[in-house]
């Protein structure tokens, strides 16, 4: 196809305007009917076979209900967060929504690894209550 449409303007280089169009836009023209011109020559027989494989290609989105799901149990996590003093609340978001490990949440601290390991455990499990609730 790329061969045709070279050869189709070198054929037609004298018809070339650049009153009309700048040589790109010229170029384009060319190939886009050219790609046209082949989609049809091809029919339906393409197009009528990628849609009857559409339907067999499952949705992996979320529909509604989970969508609605997955908003409330956010609600409900953010709640419970609000119940965690602020050293919990703000090292459980460093190290499970921020990406930091543990001994990285203790240095910005300023406390030993230890102490921060312990925070994080007693923030979870509080959490945890809270959202079984």
């Amino acid at each position: 196809m790329l061969q045709d449409v070279y050869l189709t303007i070198w054929n037609k280089a004298d018809r070339f305007d650049p009153a009309i169009a700048s040589p790109i836009t010229w170029l384009a023209a060319i190939a886009r009917n050219r790609a046209i011109d082949r989609r049809r020559a091809l029919g339906s027989r393409v197009a009528g076979g990628e849609l009857a494989e559409a339907d067999t290609v499952p949705d992996q989105s979320p529909d509604a209900l989970q969508r609605l799901e997955s908003a409330d149990e956010t609600r409900r996590l953010r709640e419970c967060l609000g119940t965690l003093d602020e050293r919990a609340r703000h090292s459980i978001a460093a190290a499970f929504f921020g990406g930091l490990t543990y001994e990285e949440v203790a240095s910005r601290a300023a406390v030993p690894l230890g102490t921060m390991k312990s925070l994080i455990r007693r923030g979870l499990a509080k959490l945890k209550g809270c959202l079984e609730t």
